[in-house]
C-alpha cells in the first residue's frame, strides 16, 4: 500500500482507535460516530472490527457520512477503496 498523501492516527485504547487521514476526508474505526461527520459536513467512512491499518485496508465501509456519500463514497466498499477516493 501506498501511504503517500495519508495520514495515520492511532490511540491505543481497550481496543485502538484507528483514523486515516487524506486531503478529502477520512476512514476511521468503529470508535468515531458518522452522525459527528455529518454535524460538521465531513467526508467520512467507517469500518468496524478492525485493529490495525492493515485490517483498514480490507475491511467493509459500514457506514458513511452525508458528505461522504455526496463525494462517491459507498457502504460496503473496502477501505483501499475509500482511500482511493479521499487520497
Amino acid at each position: 500500500m501506498n501511504w503517500d498523501g495519508l495520514e495515520q492516527h492511532r490511540i491505543d485504547l481497550k481496543l485502538p482507535l484507528l483514523l486515516i487521514r487524506g486531503s478529502r476526508g477520512v476512514l476511521a474505526c468503529g470508535y468515531l460516530a458518522v452522525a459527528t461527520f455529518d454535524k460538521t459536513g465531513e467526508v467520512a467512512a467507517i469500518v468496524t472490527g478492525v485493529r490495525s491499518f492493515d485490517d483498514m485496508l480490507v475491511a467493509k465501509v459500514t457506514a458513511v457520512s452525508t458528505s461522504g456519500a455526496t463525494a462517491g463514497l459507498q457502504v460496503g466498499m473496502t477501505g483501499a477503496e475509500i482511500l482511493d477516493v479521499i487520497r
